[in-house]
């Protein structure tokens, strides 16, 4: 995105967050999306939809795992 300011935050931990924080709004936000492929009768636009959100869940799965290893070792 060449208009947005870099961060002023350079740490990976920050990024992950980010990047889980995303997947995660993603997974919710999609599904009001979903919904309304449904409701217009449009079943490919709800299942290519469906998929998407698949893969921001599963994104967010591997994000929370990975956060919490991070901070773990953090700790130590």
């Amino acid at each position: 995105m060449a208009n947005e300011p870099e961060s002023p935050v350079r740490d990976k931990n920050y990024n992950l967050i980010w990047v889980l924080e995303a997947s995660l709004h993603n997974v919710w936000k999609l599904e009001t999306y979903i919904q309304d492929a449904q409701r217009e009768g449009d079943s490919e636009l709800a299942e290519w939809l469906q998929k998407i959100q698949h893969n921001n869940r599963k994104a967010g799965e591997q994000g929370k795992r990975m956060l919490a290893e991070r901070l773990q070792r953090d700790e130590v």
